[in-house]
């Protein structure tokens, strides 16, 4: 199996058909696997980088919590790109996936060619800190206490996760023994470093007006935590456009995957055509 080394840390990666690069990262209850979909169909048209976070087997489950930043989960994709040989790429990110996307543009500007980001920003607003930190710090707790299973039980059944199940329920089974098998002590540390410890959006304004790389923001409109923190975003970078997908929760990848695929597939046409402008260039694109 192919290994990118990193700090502190080896990430596993799987790489599928041949073209412009798209990597991917998943979202804290998922891992590599739960891209199939994604990876069959855009890799008819695209070289696509699937990773497992660290924390995640068969990468690297370091023990010591330093190793668990926001910044270490950014730094990994490039990690990652310099392994395959490739200096940009389309960064595509789920959740903590998309947090760590849009890090990485940020930390190594000019390396992504493009952001897709479904799913980003629960916690990361004002509105909803409280109950994010709760949830946070009560599922960290479960995995060191209790371990995956129990943990993956909690999660699984979250109302923005309900939709899956209700949608797809082998899709729905397959994520859960996905999540019953992750390191618990993994998990335990990127909910309490990663996932507690990252900043707010707010936090980050200057450093997100200034990214002009071409965005494309994917929200369920059921997928309550994010809906807020994807407005903010569409408002605050430069060349960002939003698409919600109706009567959707959070995994959008798994319960709507030909809408999913769609969106991404048009989106990465639109920016390699030239044709992803920025807000503000002319007088008709200024917003209100």
């Amino acid at each position: 199996m192919p290994y990118a080394p990193s700090r502190g840390a080896r990430l596993h990666y799987e790489v599928t058909g041949r073209g412009r690069p798209v990597i991917f990262s998943h979202e804290f209850g998922a891992d590599r696997r739960t891209w199939e979909q994604q990876v069959r169909f855009l890799g008819r048209q695209y070289r696509c980088i699937t990773v497992d976070a660290r924390g995640y087997p068969p990468s690297d489950v370091p023990e010591d919590p330093a190793l668990y930043g926001y910044e270490d989960s950014a730094d990994d994709i490039a990690a990652v790109l310099d392994a395959v040989g490739e200096p940009t790429a389309h960064v595509l990110g789920l959740s903590m996936g998309a947090y760590a996307s849009l890090v990485f543009a940020i930390r190594h500007p000019g390396r992504a060619t493009s952001l897709v980001l479904s799913g980003i920003g629960s916690g990361a607003l004002e509105t909803g800190r409280e109950a994010f930190v709760a949830f946070t710090t009560q599922v960290a707790a479960v995995y060191r206490d209790e371990g995956s299973e129990a943990a993956a039980a909690l999660l699984a059944q979250g109302p923005t996760r309900l939709q899956l199940a209700d949608k797809d329920p082998r899709g729905w089974a397959e994520t859960m023994r996905y999540l019953e098998a992750h390191s618990a002590l993994g998990c335990a540390l990127t909910m309490e470093r990663f996932q507690l410890l990252r900043p707010g959006f707010r936090s980050m304004e200057p450093a997100l007006r200034a990214l002009g790389v071409p965005a494309l923001i994917l929200c369920g409109d059921e997928d309550e935590p994010c809906i807020e923190p994807s407005l903010y975003l569409k408002r605050t970078l430069p060349n960002a456009g939003l698409q919600m997908l109706p009567r959707s929760g959070h995994p959008l990848n798994l319960e709507e995957p030909a809408a999913f695929n769609q969106a991404v597939l048009d989106f990465l046409g639109m920016v390699e055509r030239g044709q992803a402008h920025a807000r503000g260039t002319d007088g008709r694109r200024r917003p209100g």
